[in-house]
């Protein structure tokens, strides 16, 4: 995709994908300005964009409930935050889609019986409107099942004078699994496989096949299959809403359903990521793995691995501001990693830490020197074992103690300057130094020490994030935000490759689990590192076949989560992940680890602390997210999640 892709979606933004833009001020509540909405082509179309805008904007931090899971820490006071403290309930529910998918789905329908009535417009659009009408229906009841379960199924425009009697309740979760999945089946059929420049962002047929499929292994997981935990949900009316039977079909029904998602996306030019060259724009990172892995869904020459993108901006307030190193007014040195995530990164042999017999993991908080010919770190100066020997993903998406990151700014005072010991060409990349007075320290400002701790615009991990930062970013004193936009990945290929492994891995027989895994090889290949079977044939306990390792439980499942949590890192998923495997009382329920960021010398930094932020997590309550009080006290026929 060529560089007006950049100006295609910044386009959509201004004229249809955002929920704030006046023309959503034409269909307020089914009045006559209605009639205004659908005068013309130019109309439905933008009455067609304003269904988009009811889509959660996932690059959108502080308004978006599956920024973090267990991945990093931040010290802004922000909604997503009060997620990982566990602070929400059916009272206080912090952040909540339910009201406003319904929203979008009703506003879907009213295209629907509208379109047809619009003066001038061609039959081809008509058919083309409706079916991304019924692909967001779709889609937002996707959304409202993977948030809350089973939900309420519309399958026509809702009447607003409808009884309370006569409201629609819940529907058993198999049930609205296999509505959407027949939905999204019958839009793929009327979709294109592409979009050119000007469509940039919406629906595709390959996009329809890659929800479902997504859908579909969320509902083979152990949250939704076989789970106990929901004997007792029913309806009102004792109606069971949950299966408490497990099914190894459906793990085949996913490993089918991606299949069919990966070829559809072959057939339209989708491809992993590669970078070729480096760019006098933006000349870092000059390791090409490493450059790949940092510009995957940035590269504005090249969205090919993006399926789904998120075209709206995320301007000051996504990731990129949040997580590059203080400058005043130009960015926020926030978001951070933690320690549960630094240790899922693996070796420079593709293993685990704790199953590559050439990586201690007794001695990875010793001090050592970074060795000359290091790229990725200064070459003379200390920083810790384990930041040294790891995969290029760590080195592409962490910064590090007297680590690079890799970014412009047009101030030499924050970037290579002589105060922190190390001149090098402008603006390229920052030396990053995490102790308690250094540029990324928590007393660090402008340059000089100073008392006062910072209340905010510090790592609370002694690392900083630096995925979907693009390299190009150029924060700068005058220029309050980053300068570098690009669509962000709702769904690109990888995902898919590491979904379709899961699931075959998953059904664990009929050679589903060779299939699966050799599309996870891609995405290890990609990374820099060897096959699974190569790699962990010289673990510290060798695997050399994946014969009786498969299932939900074996351990070629465990090896397929941790690469999904590694590849799939800051991009929306862990919060999901994490709770579709019923791992939250593990990951979620315990106080979040960094090195100790008071320190001024390496030795006392060296330390593994707990960070008294708080972090709960109630299960099983909180696997599902609570439905607004009000809405189940004015419907009779609803019931609320289990715990609520």
């Amino acid at each position: 995709m060529k560089k007006n892709t950049l100006y295609l979606f910044i386009l959509l933004l201004i004229t249809g994908l955002n929920t704030s833009c006046n023309y959503l001020d034409i269909v307020p509540d089914e009045t006559a300005t209605e009639k205004d909405a659908f005068a013309n082509p130019r109309a439905a179309l933008r009455y067609l964009y304003s269904c988009y805008g009811y889509l959660p904007q996932s690059n959108m931090v502080q308004s978006c409930m599956d920024f973090t899971g267990d991945e990093t820490i931040s010290p802004f006071a922000e909604s997503y935050v009060k997620f990982a403290e566990g602070s929400y309930d059916s009272s206080n529910t912090i952040i909540s889609y339910w009201n406003t998918l319904f929203q979008g789905i009703r506003q879907c329908y009213l295209l629907k019986e509208n379109i047809h009535s619009v003066p001038k417009i061609s039959q081809e659009e008509v058919d083309l409107y409706t079916a991304e009408a019924d692909f967001l229906i779709a889609y937002f009841h996707l959304l409202l099942i993977k948030c809350y379960g089973p939900t309420i199924l519309v399958k026509e425009l809702p009447a607003l004078d409808t009884p309370a009697e006569n409201m629609l309740g819940r529907r058993p979760y198999d049930e609205c699994i296999d509505w959407v999945a027949d939905l999204l089946d019958d839009a793929a059929t009327r979709l294109p496989a592409t979009r050119n420049s000007s469509d940039y962002g919406r629906a595709t047929s390959v996009i329809a096949k890659s929800l479902k499929a997504r859908m579909l292994l969320y509902a083979a997981s152990p949250l939704f299959n076989g789970n106990p935990d929901y004997t007792d949900f029913k309806n009102p009316d004792g109606e069971q809403l949950m299966s408490t039977t497990y099914s190894e079909e459906k793990y085949k029904r996913a490993a089918d359903a991606t299949w069919d998602a990966i070829q559809a996306a072959s057939g339209a030019g989708h491809e992993l990521y590669i970078a070729s060259t480096t760019s006098n724009a933006y000349p870092e990172p000059t390791n090409l793995t490493e450059r790949t892995l940092r510009m995957t869904f940035m590269d504005s020459e090249n969205y090919k691995e993006v399926i789904f993108p998120e075209t709206r901006k995320a301007g000051a307030y996504g990731i990129q501001r949040k997580s590059i190193p203080f400058f005043p007014r130009g960015s926020w040195n926030g978001i951070a990693p933690t320690i549960t995530m630094l240790d899922r990164f693996y070796t420079v042999n593709g293993l685990p830490i704790d199953e590559d017999p050439e990586f201690n993991t007794n001695n990875k908080l010793d001090i050592v020197t970074i060795p000359e010919g290091t790229t990725y770190a200064e070459p003379g100066k200390r920083t810790l074992y384990m930041n040294m020997n790891r995969e290029p993903r760590f080195y592409a998406w962490v910064a590090f103690e007297n680590g690079y990151y890799e970014c412009r700014t047009d101030d030499k005072r924050y970037a290579y300057h002589k105060f922190w010991g190390a001149e090098r060409s402008e603006g390229d990349k920052w030396l990053t130094g995490f102790l308690a007075t250094e540029n990324c320290g928590v007393r660090a400002d402008d340059g000089k020490i100073v008392t006062a701790a910072r209340s905010q615009n510090y790592s609370k991990t002694g690392y900083l994030n630096k995925k979907g930062v693009h390299p190009g970013i150029q924060a700068t004193v005058g220029t309050p935000g980053p300068t570098v936009e690009y669509p962000w990945p709702v769904i690109r290929l990888a995902e898919l490759y590491l979904n379709y492994a899961e699931a075959c891995v998953g059904y664990g027989k009929e050679g589903y689990p060779e299939k699966g895994m050799a599309y996870l090889d891609k995405v290890r290949e990609r990374a820099g590192l060897k096959p699974v079977l190569e790699s962990w044939a010289n673990a510290k306990v060798p695997l050399t076949s994946y014969d009786g390792q498969c299932g939900p439980d074996g351990r070629v499942m465990k090896i397929v989560r941790q690469e999904r949590m590694i590849e799939l890192y800051q991009e929306n998923h862990n919060f999901w992940d994490i709770r579709r495997w019923k791992m939250g009382e593990t990951y979620f329920n315990v106080k979040a680890r960094g090195l100790n960021i008071l320190a001024e010398t390496m030795e006392d930094f060296a330390k593994i602390v707990e960070i008294q932020d708080k972090r709960t997590f109630d299960a099983p309550r909180q696997y599902l997210m609570p439905i607004p009080a009000g809405e189940v006290s004015k419907n009779p026929n609803m019931v609320q999640n289990p715990g609520y």
